[in-house]
């Protein structure tokens, strides 16, 4: 992706990244000491701290085909942030729920999280984010070695987990849920491996047709060489008579 690449620099992808991230929470606040949210405020900010965490963790499960696909290597270091704005939107997301709709209560938020299916699902997604999300750095990278890849691909669990807590705690309209988990479920299979060698191979194809053909001169002569040599080849009076043509 050439053109989108140079407009969408790194720097820039991680720019829009923060700010996009930051945006909901920041209006959640906003909204919050202007005394703007709905008339359930509690389940407002569940809401509103719960679908931008499900957003951001699916927009980094992304970044990977993304970069199959397009070969769009300035997006890969935006991975890292996505996850982590989701692990912190799912973290406040928790917190709401302990908190403010149980009052931390932890008799009642036992038998929530373990008698509520969207509840015990929500809280294992939260259980194998923190760990990434605490492993997320170079360091831990370097320490863990080939164990810190299989450890993180542990996001696609988080994220299958995330949509069926979504799916099961709203109650009539399954539209945006379902719509979700066909996100995440094209998301995996991208990850099968024939699958991503073919998502490659129709890459590479397609670059070559997009690439221009050059232009058709004998190998190894330089533009002009011909002509000249042809200029040679004439006799004298044809060799003037182009002359006097030019």
């Amino acid at each position: 992706m050439p053109t989108l690449s140079r407009i969408l620099t790194k720097n820039r992808i991680l720019w829009l990244t923060h700010i996009g991230a930051l945006l909901p929470l920041a209006l959640l606040v906003w909204d919050f000491y202007t005394d703007n949210l709905s008339i359930n405020p509690i389940q407002d900010i569940t809401f509103r701290t719960g679908k931008p965490a499900l957003m951001l963790l699916v927009l980094s499960l992304a970044v990977t085909p993304l970069n199959t696909i397009f070969a769009w290597r300035e997006i890969v270091p935006a991975r890292k942030w996505l996850g982590l704005y989701a692990w912190g939107y799912v973290s406040i997301h928790f917190l709401v729920f302990i908190g403010l709709d149980y009052g931390f209560d932890w008799g009642l938020l036992y038998e929530a999280i373990f008698e509520k299916r969207y509840a015990l699902v929500g809280f294992v997604a939260l259980l194998i984010l923190t760990p990434l999300a605490m492993t997320s750095t170079k360091g831990w990278q370097k320490r863990l070695g080939k164990r810190w890849k299989r450890l993180h691909q542990l996001v696609y669990a988080a994220g299958v987990l995330g949509v069926f807590h979504y799916l099961w705690l709203v109650k009539s309209d399954v539209r945006e849920p379902v719509a979700w988990g066909v996100v995440v479920l094209l998301l995996l299979v991208a990850r099968i491996p024939r699958v991503r060698k073919a998502l490659v191979g129709w890459r590479t194809r397609l670059t070559a047709q997009n690439r221009p053909t050059p232009s058709t001169r004998p190998p190894g002569k330089r533009p002009g060489e011909l002509s000249k040599r042809v200029t040679k080849n004439v006799s004298p009076g044809a060799g003037e008579a182009m002359k006097r043509a030019r």
